[in-house]
C-alpha cells in the first residue's frame, strides 16, 4: 500500500559527534539543465540525477522511491531487472531515479549513497532494499544508525565516513528539496511513483502490469 509522505525538516546532526543522544537524528535540487519532455509535467534533468540508459531514448521514465519503502524494494528486486533488460539496455527508455524521503532514515540512506562513487549508486540502493530488515525502521529495527553503519561497511565505508555523510547538512537540504519539488511539480505523495509521458502512476503489482504501462507510453511517442 502507499504511505503518506513525511518530508524531513533541516536538522543538525552534530548529535553523533558529540554523543549527546543514544539515537541518531537525521535531518538540493541541482541546477536543471535539460527538459526531456514538454509541458507542465515536463521532466527536467538535473546534474545531480542518477540515470541509466540513453538520453536519446524515445521515452523517459522518472521513478521517485524511498530506501525504506517495501514496495520500492519489491520493484527493485522483482520488476526492475527485467525492465532494465527489455527497455533501458535496448535504448527504448531513459531512466531517472530520485529519492522521495518518507522519514529521516531515507535522508540518511540517500546521503550515504551520494558519498559513494556514482557508478556504485544503484548497487548500494539495491543492497539497502535487499537488506531492509537489518536497518529499516519500517521493520522495527532497534538501532537504525547501527544498521546503516553495517550497510556502509559492506559497501566499503567506515563508521566515521557514514557519520560524515549523513551529517552533511547541504546534502540533507538537497534531498529534501528533491522531495518538495516532486510534490509541487507532480503531486507525488507516495512511493514508488513513476512519471512518464506526462502521466504519474503509482506502484505496480508485477512486471506485466508495469510493461503494459511502459508500452502504452511508448505507443504515444
Amino acid at each position: 500500500m502507499n504511505r503518506t509522505t513525511v518530508l524531513i525538516g533541516v536538522v543538525a546532526i552534530a548529535v553523533i559527534a558529540l554523543g549527546v543522544a543514544a539515537y541518531l537524528v537525521f535531518a538540493g535540487g541541482g541546477s536543471q539543465n535539460s527538459a526531456t519532455t514538454a509541458g507542465p509535467m515536463a521532466i527536467i534533468l538535473s546534474k545531480d540525477d542518477r540515470t541509466l540508459g540513453s538520453k536519446t531514448a524515445p521515452l523517459t521514465v522518472l521513478e521517485y522511491a524511498a530506501p525504506t519503502c517495501p514496495h520500492c524494494a519489491h520493484f527493485d528486486m522483482d520488476i526492475f531487472p527485467q525492465f532494465k533488460k527489455d527497455y533501458i539496455d535496448t535504448g527504448k527508455v531513459f531512466f531517472i531515479f530520485r529519492v522521495f524521503p518518507l522519514n529521516p532514515a531515507d535522508v540518511a540512506a540517500e546521503a550515504m549513497a551520494r558519498c559513494l562513487p556514482e557508478d556504485n549508486y544503484f548497487q548500494f540502493l539495491d543492497l539497502l532494499y535487499r537488506n531492509q530488515p537489518k536497518w529499516d525502521p519500517e521493520y522495527q529495527v532497534p538501532d537504525v544508525h547501527a544498521g546503516l553503519v553495517y550497510m556502509g561497511k559492506i559497501a566499503g565505508m567506515s563508521a566515521q565516513k557514514v557519520d560524515s555523510c549523513i551529517s552533511d547538512q547541504a546534502m540533507q537540504k538537497r534531498i529534501q528539496d528533491v522531495g518538495a519539488d516532486a510534490q509541487t511539480r507532480y503531486g507525488i505523495d507516495s512511493t514508488p511513483s513513476f512519471v512518464a509521458n506526462g502521466q504519474v502512476h503509482g506502484p505496480f503489482v508485477d512486471y506485466q502490469e508495469f510493461k503494459t504501462f511502459i508500452d502504452s507510453m511508448l505507443a504515444k511517442k
